[in-house]
């Protein structure tokens, strides 16, 4: 894997799903931790630099890789262009693993979370061969829980939760 094309580990008829990489995607996820999206709905994670990006991929996003054998992935368009990320997290006070994603603002409402979260249920199935994916969201965020629930995930119950900031729902989806 190189600085300039990181390894495409799903593929949708528009996106790319490949592994972050701290060099080519700082500035990408530098913009999209402090969106206002990002920063209303999963929490302000402290990234105020590119550097600190460059840090947030290496040290949070890259060791799930290795730890687990899965994570978050960046979103593209087939030309490169990131859109966004989704993909599975372990999380150590959950039993099953949850679906993350986040869009960034220019490129929300035109399909590209459903479609990479559809792609990426598929890979939690057949690839990593889980049977239950959980999608945890912040009560105020309507447009994830529309999201969820268009993916076939049920709510399950709402409470608060390790890791987040505020109030949650938890959905879940079987993928037998």
């Amino acid at each position: 894997m190189n600085n300039t094309q990181a390894q495409v580990l799903i593929t949708t008829d528009r996106l790319h799903l490949s592994l972050l990489e701290a060099q080519p995607d700082a500035a990408f996820i530098y913009e999209l931790l402090n969106s206002p999206g990002w920063k209303t709905f999963i929490g302000d994670r402290k990234v105020h630099s590119v550097e600190e990006a460059q840090n947030y991929i290496s040290t949070r996003l890259a060791s799930s890789y290795l730890k687990h054998g899965f994570g978050l992935y960046k979103v593209a368009l087939k030309d490169g262009t990131p859109l966004g990320i989704c993909g599975l997290l372990k999380r150590d006070h959950l039993l099953n693993v949850d679906i993350g994603y986040a869009m960034l603002p220019q490129h929300e409402g035109q399909g590209y979370t459903y479609e990479a979260a559809q792609a990426t249920l598929k890979y939690a199935k057949d690839t990593l061969g889980f049977e239950v994916v959980l999608g945890i969201t912040d009560t105020e965020n309507t447009a994830s829980q529309k999201l969820l629930e268009k993916l076939g995930f049920r709510f399950v119950k709402s409470g608060f939760l390790e890791d987040f900031e505020g109030e949650s729902m938890v959905y879940e989806i079987r993928l037998t």
